[in-house]
């Protein structure tokens, strides 16, 4: 048997560098070693690119930097068969690496570049879901430069301005993000005036465009999506958070404390429902290879919002995409398998027209 040599790439710029250390070497210990020979590309938080051959726990625990060797990304076909991109956030989930891998042409997991830029954009991703028909929550779109001076200082009068604008489309409580960043980083819940302005300011640290949502009393659902031209849903699972809102900390750092329910307890319908408008949305931003969506359900009225679109997302054997895909019948190491055959399905459909 021939074996496939699989370019794991790993880390990246993003303040999620650390979980996608976690998720690469998950995804490694996972991988059918008779089928596939993992070769380590590990991107360091100032964007060098480097060769790691060591263990996956040093990936794991940050120590890979120590002996990896520098590497020329436009070398990565020569090394390996197929990339296999484990990087969260900005620099590895927004378009810009699937960029690369299109022009050095190899095959890759996961979306493209139009799909991974739109979903990483939660305002644009938004516009497209209202335009396909989908329901969306209240929301608003903030510059930075809107509320700061010439030396990007915070300006007490555009401040408040700013407040009023967006006070006019959301109700409090509402919840304050950076545009292009995932894993809950740099999200606020702002309650009052003075809320808002901190949140601004938070969410101004990562992205020069802010995205201010409705802040609904619900429950957090998601549900895993695979596929190319007929992609199909897992099960739904639901997160119950150990802080008033499923932050970067309750996600990754409470000890244990915040819970993955799966399957979520809800009725029936409203997992079909949830499931139907995950596909949707799906296709409506041309996603490929496998996402996670992400949706509130309105305890009040038990409406379903879909909030947003994950085109890598946390990848553990733990996580959630992975435990949903566990309870609909397809185990880790298989799913990583599909993962892997979707995007060889994709490449060779782009290339042989």
């Amino acid at each position: 048997m021939i074996m496939i040599k699989i370019g794991v790439i790993f880390g990246g710029r993003s303040g999620e560098h650390e979980v996608s250390l976690m998720s690469a070497a998950s995804v490694i210990n996972a991988l059918d070693k008779t089928k596939y020979k993992p070769v380590f590309f590990g991107i360091t938080k100032e964007g060098r690119w480097k060769h790691f051959e060591g263990s996956t726990s040093e990936i794991e625990n940050g120590q890979w930097e120590r002996t990896a060797k520098d590497f020329n990304p436009g070398r990565l076909k020569e090394l390996v068969d197929f990339a296999l991109p484990i990087l969260h956030g900005p620099y590895g989930e927004d378009g810009t690496i699937q960029g690369l891998f299109e022009m050095i042409d190899i095959p890759y997991a996961g979306c493209g570049v139009l799909a991974s830029a739109v979903a990483m954009d939660k305002a644009i991703a938004k516009d497209i879901f209202s335009k396909a028909g989908l329901p969306i929550c209240k929301h608003a779109l903030s510059y930075v430069e809107d509320f700061t001076n010439a030396q990007g200082k915070a300006d007490e009068n555009l401040m408040e301005a700013e407040a009023v604008k967006i006070e006019e489309k959301v109700p409090y409580p509402m919840f304050v993000k950076p545009a292009n960043m995932g894993s809950s980083v740099g999200i606020t819940k702002a309650k009052n005036r003075e809320g808002l302005y901190k949140a601004l300011a938070e969410a101004a640290k990562y992205d020069r465009r802010i995205v201010i949502e409705e802040g609904i009393n619900c429950r957090e659902l998601e549900t895993g999506v695979i596929g190319n031209h007929n992609p199909k849903a897992a099960t739904v699972g639901e997160i119950l958070p150990s802080a008033e809102f499923y932050d970067y900390k309750a996600k990754y750092f409470d000890g244990g404390q915040s819970k993955i329910c799966v399957p979520a307890d809800i009725p029936e319908d409203i997992k079909e429902q949830i499931r139907d408008i995950a596909v949707r949305a799906y296709m409506a931003i041309d996603c490929a290879g496998f996402s996670r969506v992400d949706f509130f359900l309105d305890k009040n009225t038990n409406k379903v919002y879909i909030n947003e679109i994950n085109t890598i997302p946390g990848f553990t054997k733990f996580s959630m995409f992975s435990k949903l895909w566990e309870e609909a019948g397809v185990p880790y190491s298989q799913l990583i398998e599909r993962i892997v055959d979707f995007g060889y399905e994709r490449y060779h459909a782009k290339n042989n027209r």
